[in-house]
Formats: structure tokens, C-alpha cells, sequence
């Protein structure tokens, strides 16, 4: 499983080159400070992180993942590990939150959950599946739910809204928050439409998913994971772009949110952002190119690069690096994750999301320090 769902279509390369290209952004710099800096901890990655050892003073929030919900309105909690340890996990790490004052929210759903979802939440099996929430809700102590509803389609809005209509009239103080996909800048409605901008009158945020932004589509070259600004024709994501989308389609800047991405992407074929070759690939992303596996087998000096117009970093070396064979890798790094923050708060945005704090937690490192790509969101945010 995983958070971030690359529903982009394949488009034309006509189609592509004869949309408008996205203007490089300046990246501004900004003070105060926004409201949430929300990490996703997740049952299948509980070895790598025990909720102990978890730097909880950089957070306002966990995210506890995941519940699955079933098409009848039943809920599956093993929390991806088994019926008996996965409560077991999920109810430490929500005490662990409370015991550091840190509020702790259900994940439910996910990437491959789309029709769970759908059925669960249709006008027949709302109020049971309501109801099954609600318990679980009560049952673990959770302060919220993340309704990680992937790929909200065109008409679905409708049954995600009355949704959280009905969390809401039985429980006010419910944070309720929604992820929503990153956007082609040459379609931006696609995905920023009115519909699901909408979704920000009944829920707290909307928290756009700006991690992964890249694929080998027809008439896309290589591109940044989370590139901040930059995008074009043929690399049409950015962080940038996304936000100025969701604004634009009435989204409130204080209930919306960017992700932090704890993990990278391993390309071949090419060197670098901004190519385009016939063997391009990625090999390897979310888990395999964790912060952590990037530092301890990737990362050398003579390789790390900076893509100015973009604000991220990147590999770039003609001898594949690392066990997946990477000659492009793209990541995050302190440097640019301080340029989100100064983004986010310029831009009067709510906060961030980061996917998953598990890929950021580096064990071996002294007590206190095993956190630093989450303690450099802290310090950016």
C-alpha cells in the first residue's frame, strides 16, 4: 500500500506541448508559522520506527495508518500487520501521541481502496459505516480522521461530502482532514476542480499529496519528486503549481496543506531532471528509497546536485549508484524542505503532511537525533 496514488492519465504528446507550460515560480521567503506539521506513521513500517523512539515534539499530529473499509461498511483493522498485533500497535502509538501531547488521527483507506470506499459510503451503507467509525473512534482514543479516499472521481465528491457530513453532526470536534492528488499544471482542473475544493467547507484540510510527482508518461521527460517550482510542458508538476490550482478553485489558504516526501525516486536511463531517453525508468520509490536507505546507500558527494529553478536536490552520476542502480535519484534533503516551509508560510498555507515518518527515522543515530529530515520540517514550518 501506499499514500500516494499517481492518478495521472497518460496524456499526448501534443497534448501535452500544445497545453499551457507552467511558469517558473520564484520561491519566496516568508515568516510566522503554519498551523500543522502532521506525519503519517503506518502499521507495515512498525520495525522501523517503534513509537517510543518517534522526536514527538516536532509534530501536532500522527496519523495512524490504516483502517480499511470494506464495501458492506465494515471496517478491517489489522492495520497491515495481523487482526491481534495491529490493534495491539495502533493503541501504543495513539498513547504514545497523547503522553506528548500530540493528537493522534485514523487513517482510513488508502491507494487500492478506492472501491471499499465507494461502496461504504453510498446513501445504503452510510450510517452503518458511520457508525463502525465512530466506534473504533471511541474504542482507541483517536482526536480525528484522515478519509484518504484514492482517487476521489469525478461525482464521487458528493458521497465523500454527505460522509463527512455525517462524522461531523455526531462528532463537532472531530478533525476531519482529506488528502487530495497533486496536479498536471497542464490540466489542472483535472484534479483541482471546483467539486473537490468544496470539500474544505465541511472538512478541517485539505493536504495535497506533493510527493511522487513524477512518471515516464508519454511526452513527460524525467522530473523532481517533489519539485517546489520549475515545472513545464513536459515536466508539468510542482509544488507550486498544485497549491496556485487548489487556490484558485476556492480552496481557503489556511485549511490547505503540502506534503513532505520521507522518500525519493530511483531513475535509469538518464542523468538528471529534464531528459528524455526510449530506455528511461523508475525502478524504485516509496520504501526502497527511503531518506534513510538514500544517506546510507546512495548519497556521495561527488554525485549530489541542486536544481536551482526547481529547489530540490538530486543524484546524478553515469556509474548507477546503490543496490536499485540509480544514474538519476531524486529526494529531499534540509535545504529544501526549509524552502517549502518559507513557501508555506508566504503563501499563508495551513501546514504539511509527511509520508511516512517510518522512511525519515534513522535508528541508528544518538537519542534525540534519529529524526533529522522531521526535525528540519519542524525548523522550516
Amino acid at each position: 500500500m501506499s499514500y500516494t496514488f499517481r492518478h495521472l492519465l497518460p496524456f499526448s504528446l501534443a497534448l501535452l506541448l500544445g497545453a499551457c507550460g507552467g511558469a517558473e515560480a520564484k520561491t519566496p521567503t516568508g515568516a510566522g508559522s503554519v498551523a500543522w506539521v502532521t506525519g503519517y506513521i503506518v502499521g507495515y513500517e512498525r520495525n522501523l520506527l517503534p513509537p517510543a523512539d518517534l522526536n514527538w515534539s516536532d509534530l501536532t499530529e500522527a496519523v495512524v495508518g490504516r483502517v480499511v473499509p470494506n464495501a458492506d461498511g465494515s471496517l478491517n483493522t489489522t492495520f497491515d500487520i495481523d487482526a491481534v498485533n495491529g490493534p495491539i500497535w495502533a493503541r501504543s502509538v495513539v498513547q504514545q501521541a497523547h503522553a506528548h501531547s500530540v493528537k493522534a488521527l485514523l487513517m482510513l483507506g488508502g491507494a487500492g481502496e478506492h472501491g471499499g470506499f465507494v461502496g461504504a459510503a453510498s446513501a445504503a451503507r452510510r450510517a452503518a459505516f458511520v457508525r463502525n467509525i465512530l466506534k473504533l473512534v471511541d474504542d482507541y482514543g483517536f482526536d480525528g480522521i484522515d478519509l484518504d479516499w484514492e482517487p476521489i472521481q469525478p461525482g464521487e465528491e458528493v458521497a465523500l461530502r454527505a460522509l463527512a457530513v455525517s462524522l461531523k453532526a455526531q462528532r463537532p470536534g472531530l478533525l476531519l482532514t482529506i488528502p487530495v492528488n497533486f496536479v498536471n499544471a497542464n490540466f489542472p482542473t483535472q484534479e483541482a476542480r471546483a467539486a473537490v475544493a468544496a470539500l474544505a467547507s465541511v472538512a478541517d484540510r485539505l493536504n495535497i499529496m506533493s510527493y511522487g510527482m513524477a512518471g515516464v508518461y508519454p511526452g513527460w521527460k524525467s522530473w523532481h519528486s517533489s519539485a517546489l517550482a520549475g515545472d513545464s510542458s513536459s515536466t508539468p508538476t510542482s509544488v507550486d503549481s498544485s497549491v496556485q490550482a487548489f487556490l484558485k478553485a476556492g480552496v481557503p489558504a489556511a485549511k490547505l496543506g503540502l506534503g513532505t516526501g520521507f522518500y525519493g525516486l530511483c531513475y535509469q536511463g538518464v542523468s538528471g531532471p529534464g531528459q528524455s531517453a526510449a530506455g528511461m525508468k523508475i525502478v524504485a520509490d516509496d520504501g526502497d528509497m527511503s531518506y534513510v536507505n538514500v544517506l546510507a546507500q546512495y548519497l556521495t558527494p561527488a554525485a549530489k546536485k541542486w536544481d536551482s529553478a526547481a529547489s530540490v536536490p538530486y543524484l546524478a552520476s553515469a556509474t548507477p549508484l546503490g543496490p536499485k542502480g540509480c544514474t538519476y535519484l531524486s529526494y529531499e534533503d534540509p535545504q529544501s524542505v526549509a524552502l517549502k516551509g518559507s513557501y508555506a508560510r508566504a503563501k499563508g498555507l495551513g501546514g504539511t503532511v509527511i509520508w511516512t515518518l517510518g522512511q525519515g527515522h534513522v535508528a541508528s543515530n544518538a537519542a534525540g537525533k534519529r529524526d533529522p529530515l522531521l526535525d528540519a520540517v519542524r525548523a522550516a514550518f
